[in-house]
């Protein structure tokens, strides 16, 4: 089974719609999809009817990316299957998107006080989709587009970063209540891309007690060496392997669509789904 199971839409910050994520999917080959959008898991559904509707051959698995905060690293967390209509998640969702818009208008403050830079919140919600996630990159992109800087890696570069004077961290879920919450809901919690960690081992080993079922070890920013580390921790731990694209937006140096384009082994997904029924006879 040819899979992708790290992507994103413009319900975050990604630039395809769900319709287009599928066309695409289905163009390279893939028979297998994983929508994981930051923190919401709206495209799932209208991904699912899109397919329904054009009749197209391909499965989508119900996915998400939850962004953490753990002693001042940033912690994603995938999770796979989980019954979106679950309390505690469903409460998880509400207070991660409250904590988005918080901190999007208190930088927006900080700007216009600090810099005389003006956007309004608006203008930064308008560049998601309806009820998607809002993040660094729209407040750069907003940024931007109101003349603030030169371009969007200007205003990463002078505004979005811990150091800026107007940036102000966002106020999320641990790591260990988000693998909890995707647990109890019947999902796999999956660490993404570790290679971001210092800290990975020691706190893979903390979050298998909270209920994490894998590790992202497939992922275009892991060399193959990355990728058999994390593979053999992984057995070590007894912990399943997954891994995706990451796919946020083509490639526009050349014009390449890097969706699918990570290998993904195709015992990965046998794997996941596996896990999914171990979880479920729990």
């Amino acid at each position: 089974m040819k899979t992708d199971l790290h992507i994103h839409t413009y319900y975050s910050d990604g630039v395809f719609t769900p319709e287009k994520v599928v066309d695409t999917a289905v163009d390279v080959g893939l028979q297998a999809i994983a929508i994981t959008d930051h923190d919401n898991v709206l495209a799932y559904n209208i991904a699912q009817n899109y397919i329904k509707e054009k009749g197209l051959d391909l499965e989508i698995i119900r996915g998400i990316e939850v962004n953490t905060l753990y002693k001042n690293y940033e912690v994603h967390i995938l999770g796979y299957f989980m019954n979106p209509n679950d309390n505690d998640f469903q409460a998880m969702l509400k207070s991660q998107q409250a904590a988005r818009i918080k901190q999007t208008k208190e930088i927006l403050g900080l700007l216009s006080k600090k810099e005389g830079i003006k956007v309004k919140f608006e203008d930064v919600k308008k560049l998601v989709a309806e009820g998607g996630s809002i993040g660094r990159p729209h407040i750069a992109k907003a940024i931007t587009n109101a003349g603030g800087t030169n371009s969007v890696m200007d205003a990463y570069a002078k505004y979005i970063h811990e150091n800026s004077p107007v940036y102000v961290q966002r106020k999320t879920v641990s790591p260990q209540d988000a693998v909890e919450i995707i647990y109890d809901a019947g999902g796999i919690p999956v660490i993404a891309h570790p290679h971001d960690l210092d800290i990975a081992e020691s706190l893979i080993k903390d979050l298998m007690t909270y209920g994490l079922r894998g590790i992202e070890a497939y992922h275009r920013k892991h060399s193959p060496a990355c990728v058999e580390y994390f593979s053999s921790m992984a057995e070590e731990l007894g912990l399943i392997v997954t891994g995706g694209s990451d796919f946020h937006t083509p490639n526009i140096m050349n014009g390449q669509i890097i969706l699918g384009k990570n290998f993904v082994p195709e015992w990965v997904y046998d794997k996941l789904i596996k896990e999914k029924k171990l979880i479920d006879m729990a």
